[in-house]
Protein backbone atom coordinates (compact mmCIF):
# COMPACT_ATOMS: atom_id res chain seq x y z
CA UNK A 1 0.00 0.00 0.00
CA UNK A 2 1.44 3.63 -1.01
CA UNK A 3 1.74 5.82 1.70
CA UNK A 4 -0.37 9.29 1.66
CA UNK A 5 1.41 12.56 -0.05
CA UNK A 6 0.14 14.13 2.39
CA UNK A 7 -0.64 14.23 6.68
CA UNK A 8 -2.98 17.38 6.29
CA UNK A 9 -5.88 15.77 4.78
CA UNK A 10 -9.02 13.89 5.98
CA UNK A 11 -7.05 10.60 6.11
CA UNK A 12 -4.85 12.54 9.33
CA UNK A 13 -4.95 11.11 12.22
CA UNK A 14 -5.87 14.07 13.90
CA UNK A 15 -8.09 15.68 11.27
CA UNK A 16 -11.36 16.42 12.31
CA UNK A 17 -13.03 15.27 9.34
CA UNK A 18 -13.59 11.66 8.40
CA UNK A 19 -12.30 10.18 4.98
CA UNK A 20 -15.77 11.29 3.36
CA UNK A 21 -15.51 14.74 4.27
CA UNK A 22 -17.86 14.83 7.48
CA UNK A 23 -16.98 15.81 10.81
CA UNK A 24 -16.05 13.55 12.70
CA UNK A 25 -17.65 12.58 15.82
CA UNK A 26 -15.74 12.55 18.70
CA UNK A 27 -18.37 9.82 20.46
CA UNK A 28 -17.57 8.13 18.06
CA UNK A 29 -13.91 7.76 16.79
CA UNK A 30 -13.30 8.28 20.49
CA UNK A 31 -11.26 11.11 20.16
CA UNK A 32 -9.93 13.26 23.37
CA UNK A 33 -11.14 16.16 24.15
CA UNK A 34 -7.20 16.77 24.33
CA UNK A 35 -6.47 15.99 20.86
CA UNK A 36 -9.78 18.02 19.61
CA UNK A 37 -8.01 20.96 21.53
CA UNK A 38 -4.91 20.28 19.58
CA UNK A 39 -7.24 20.29 16.28
CA UNK A 40 -8.31 23.54 17.06
CA UNK A 41 -4.88 24.96 18.25
CA UNK A 42 -3.36 24.32 15.15
CA UNK A 43 -6.75 25.07 13.13
CA UNK A 44 -5.99 28.69 14.98
CA UNK A 45 -2.37 29.31 14.12
CA UNK A 46 -3.58 28.47 10.78
CA UNK A 47 -5.78 31.09 10.35
CA UNK A 48 -3.65 33.72 12.43
CA UNK A 49 -0.79 32.86 9.97
CA UNK A 50 -2.68 33.20 6.77
CA UNK A 51 -4.15 36.44 7.84
CA UNK A 52 -0.59 37.67 8.82
CA UNK A 53 0.08 37.16 5.48
CA UNK A 54 -3.08 38.95 4.03
CA UNK A 55 -2.07 42.29 6.55
CA UNK A 56 1.38 42.05 5.30
CA UNK A 57 0.31 42.29 1.37
CA UNK A 58 -2.20 44.74 2.30
CA UNK A 59 0.48 47.18 4.37
CA UNK A 60 3.05 46.69 1.73
CA UNK A 61 1.73 49.36 -0.58
CA UNK A 62 1.02 51.54 2.63
CA UNK A 63 4.59 51.22 3.08
CA UNK A 64 3.93 50.05 6.66
CA UNK A 65 5.03 47.04 8.82
CA UNK A 66 2.67 45.63 10.98
CA UNK A 67 4.74 45.92 13.81
CA UNK A 68 4.55 50.41 13.14
CA UNK A 69 0.93 49.53 12.27
CA UNK A 70 0.02 48.48 15.81
CA UNK A 71 2.20 51.04 17.11
CA UNK A 72 0.64 53.94 15.09
CA UNK A 73 -2.31 53.04 16.32
CA UNK A 74 -1.39 52.54 19.75
CA UNK A 75 -0.33 56.39 19.84
CA UNK A 76 -3.78 57.51 18.10
CA UNK A 77 -5.49 55.73 20.92
CA UNK A 78 -4.31 58.12 23.63
CA UNK A 79 -6.13 61.65 24.39
CA UNK A 80 -2.29 62.72 24.87
CA UNK A 81 0.69 62.13 23.65
CA UNK A 82 2.26 59.22 25.25
CA UNK A 83 5.56 58.74 27.30
CA UNK A 84 8.10 56.14 25.26
CA UNK A 85 7.70 54.12 28.08
CA UNK A 86 4.03 54.30 28.22
CA UNK A 87 3.71 52.75 24.63
CA UNK A 88 6.32 50.32 25.58
CA UNK A 89 4.50 49.07 28.52
CA UNK A 90 0.96 49.24 26.52
CA UNK A 91 2.33 47.39 23.55
CA UNK A 92 4.17 44.73 26.49
CA UNK A 93 7.68 45.44 24.76
CA UNK A 94 10.94 46.72 25.68
CA UNK A 95 11.73 50.45 25.64
CA UNK A 96 14.31 49.84 22.71
CA UNK A 97 11.44 48.41 20.56
CA UNK A 98 9.25 51.45 20.53
CA UNK A 99 12.34 53.23 19.71
CA UNK A 100 13.11 51.85 16.70
CA UNK A 101 9.50 51.42 15.28
CA UNK A 102 9.08 55.45 16.37
CA UNK A 103 12.19 56.21 14.36
CA UNK A 104 11.04 54.28 11.48
CA UNK A 105 7.32 55.98 12.05
CA UNK A 106 9.06 59.75 12.21
CA UNK A 107 11.73 59.51 8.83
CA UNK A 108 7.73 58.41 7.87
CA UNK A 109 6.72 61.58 8.55
CA UNK A 110 3.67 59.81 10.74
CA UNK A 111 4.93 60.71 14.40
CA UNK A 112 6.94 63.11 16.13
CA UNK A 113 8.65 63.17 18.90
CA UNK A 114 8.19 66.51 21.05
CA UNK A 115 9.26 67.46 24.89
CA UNK A 116 7.14 67.07 27.76
CA UNK A 117 6.92 70.55 29.05
CA UNK A 118 6.84 68.71 32.91
CA UNK A 119 10.44 66.88 32.71
CA UNK A 120 12.77 67.51 29.70
CA UNK A 121 13.93 64.26 30.18
CA UNK A 122 11.05 63.12 28.54
CA UNK A 123 10.13 62.54 25.28
CA UNK A 124 6.58 62.27 23.81
CA UNK A 125 5.43 60.95 20.79
CA UNK A 126 2.14 62.58 18.84
CA UNK A 127 0.57 61.70 15.85
CA UNK A 128 1.06 63.78 12.59
CA UNK A 129 -1.73 64.30 9.97
CA UNK A 130 0.35 62.17 7.59
CA UNK A 131 -0.05 59.78 10.89
CA UNK A 132 -4.20 60.09 10.82
CA UNK A 133 -4.28 59.86 7.30
CA UNK A 134 -2.24 56.37 7.60
CA UNK A 135 -4.48 55.15 9.93
CA UNK A 136 -7.19 55.55 7.70
CA UNK A 137 -5.35 53.66 4.66
CA UNK A 138 -4.63 51.34 7.20
CA UNK A 139 -7.94 50.93 8.56
CA UNK A 140 -9.60 50.23 5.35
CA UNK A 141 -6.39 48.03 4.43
CA UNK A 142 -7.70 45.99 7.49
CA UNK A 143 -11.37 45.67 6.36
CA UNK A 144 -9.89 44.68 3.14
CA UNK A 145 -7.87 41.39 4.85
CA UNK A 146 -10.66 40.61 6.93
CA UNK A 147 -12.92 40.37 3.97
CA UNK A 148 -10.94 37.98 2.18
CA UNK A 149 -10.44 35.96 5.43
CA UNK A 150 -14.14 35.67 5.75
CA UNK A 151 -15.41 35.09 2.58
CA UNK A 152 -16.30 31.87 2.68
CA UNK A 153 -18.96 32.45 5.60
CA UNK A 154 -22.06 33.16 5.42
CA UNK A 155 -23.37 36.03 7.36
CA UNK A 156 -24.74 33.76 9.87
CA UNK A 157 -21.41 32.15 10.00
CA UNK A 158 -20.05 35.03 10.38
CA UNK A 159 -22.32 36.17 13.64
CA UNK A 160 -21.62 33.02 15.44
CA UNK A 161 -17.64 33.06 14.19
CA UNK A 162 -17.87 36.69 16.02
CA UNK A 163 -19.61 35.86 19.52
CA UNK A 164 -16.93 32.95 19.21
CA UNK A 165 -14.24 35.44 19.17
CA UNK A 166 -15.52 37.68 21.38
CA UNK A 167 -16.37 34.57 24.15
CA UNK A 168 -12.18 33.70 23.62
CA UNK A 169 -10.87 37.50 23.73
CA UNK A 170 -13.26 37.99 26.73
CA UNK A 171 -11.77 35.34 28.78
CA UNK A 172 -8.26 36.77 28.24
CA UNK A 173 -6.32 38.61 30.70
CA UNK A 174 -6.84 42.28 29.84
CA UNK A 175 -4.67 43.68 27.01
CA UNK A 176 -4.70 47.02 26.01
CA UNK A 177 -3.82 46.72 22.16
Amino acid sequence: MDAPDSLDGPDAPDSPHSPDGRPRDSRESGESRESRDGVLAEQLLRLTRRLHRIQRRQLEPIDITPAQFRLLRTVASYGAAPRMADLARRLDVVPRAVTTLVDGLEASGRVRRAPDPDSRRVVRIEITDEGRATLRSLRSARRAAAEEILAPLTADQREVFGELLSALVDGMPERHC
